[in-house]
């Protein structure tokens, strides 16, 4: 059985500058806080990041997770792919100053682009945003004769992701909504490391609730603590 256990510095070390990167989360839930961490304290940049949002800023703990905020504050990202920044305004003035290239993707839209990379897939049609500025420069195609976007597929050169219980071999089950984005980028991504915060044996986890299988895991970072 291979050891998939790395400790944080190992796991940074995976990414390198100009890398795509896919982080998993939502407003932070499901995002691996210590690997980010870890992270934005590197020499690394030019990043491009695919992620929900950029969670909070700093002085914003009483929501407990901050998600990607720390890459964008430490400029680590020079273009990122996210479904809305709402929450981190430091986001939306780096992407006014011109400092970040922020590309809004409808949130479904994204989801369906980073499946369809884990899948084998060229793309996706959708209907969303057709007429809008999301549709600018994109084929259009017909379908029964309704007009669809082409949304290209999506895959990444590493997937960090958190899982809330992780087997030795790797297999991953998320707990309540920090599964999110997860599943779908550990499947479109060339390396994943998983973030876990509970480690157990193999067989533990239910097969029936593994929401990510080993084959896809790398590595594991366990707890974030080494």
């Amino acid at each position: 059985m291979k050891n998939k256990f790395i400790t944080v510095k190992e796991a940074v070390a995976m990414v390198k500058d100009g890398d795509f990167v896919m982080v998993g989360g939502f407003l932070g839930h499901g995002t691996p806080d210590k690997i980010i961490a870890a992270l934005a304290d590197s020499d690394i940049k030019d990043l491009t990041v695919a992620a929900n949002d950029t969670g909070f800023p700093e002085g914003a703990e009483k929501h407990g997770h901050r998600g990607v905020s720390e890459l964008v504050a430490r400029h680590k990202i020079k273009t990122l792919l996210v479904s809305h920044i709402g929450t981190n305004p430091e986001t939306g003035k780096k992407m006014s100053e011109g400092t970040l290239d922020v590309q809004l993707i409808p949130q479904g839209t994204l989801a369906e682009r980073i499946r369809a990379g884990g899948f084998g897939l060229g793309g996706v049609l959708t209907p969303t945003g057709i007429g809008t500025d999301v549709a600018e420069g994109k084929q259009i195609i017909q379908v029964d004769g309704k007009d669809y976007l082409l949304e290209t597929a999506l895959k990444g050169d590493v997937c960090l992701i958190k899982g809330s219980v992780v087997d030795k071999l790797g297999n991953v089950y998320y707990k309540g909504t920090t599964k999110n984005f997860c599943p779908l980028m550990a499947a479109a991504c060339k390396t994943v490391i998983v973030e876990a915060e509970k480690i157990v044996e193999p067989g533990e986890i239910p097969p029936e609730d593994v929401m990510t299988p080993f084959i896809l895991v790398d590595y594991i970072v366990e707890g974030g603590n080494k």
